[in-house]
């Protein structure tokens, strides 16, 4: 599976900072598009579907930082978004540094997002960073929220479990 750079994503522009204004319909449009951009990618190419799934994650809370969230349905659908996208990244045939390169990235997203959006990817941590080991290893127990971040840690070279 190659890895395209040059791909020119087509929700990238439109996701800009502040590109929606108050109005929740636009944006919930738009991330429907982007994630019917995104899902189609992937099935072609998993290592650029995850691509455009940590481009959209980085762009997101910056792009509707002022729509009305008061009624939920922007929450909602970036809820939904996230949880379309995670099988995406954890999905994809990507080595251990470019999986790190990848976690980094939304990490930075994460602390960056100062609206919330995106609050679960971190719940979720464990998914992108440890599918592959996984299904090359068979079946294991399930993990905690905590344990899957210590042992993403460990995975990546960022820390000791327990420590």
């Amino acid at each position: 599976m190659s890895l395209q750079t040059n791909h020119r994503w087509t929700f990238v522009p439109r996701f800009r900072k502040d590109a929606f204004g108050w109005r929740s319909q636009p944006a919930i449009l738009r991330i429907r598009e982007a994630l019917s951009e995104i899902k189609k990618t992937a099935r072609k190419n998993p290592l650029l579907g995850a691509m455009g799934t940590v481009l959209f994650l980085e762009k997101i809370s910056a792009a509707i930082a002022n729509v009305d969230g008061s009624s939920g349905a922007i929450g909602a659908e970036v809820n939904a978004a996230v949880d379309v996208l995670v099988p995406i990244i954890a999905g994809a045939p990507a080595d251990e540094a470019l999986r790190g390169k990848w976690l980094d990235r939304l990490w930075q997203a994460v602390e960056s997002d100062d609206y919330s959006y995106i609050d679960q990817l971190p719940d979720r941590w464990g998914d992108c960073a440890l599918l592959q080991k996984r299904r090359r290893s068979g079946p294991t127990r399930s993990l905690t929220s905590d344990s899957r971040c210590d042992l993403s840690s460990l995975t990546m070279g960022r820390g000791k479990i327990g420590a």
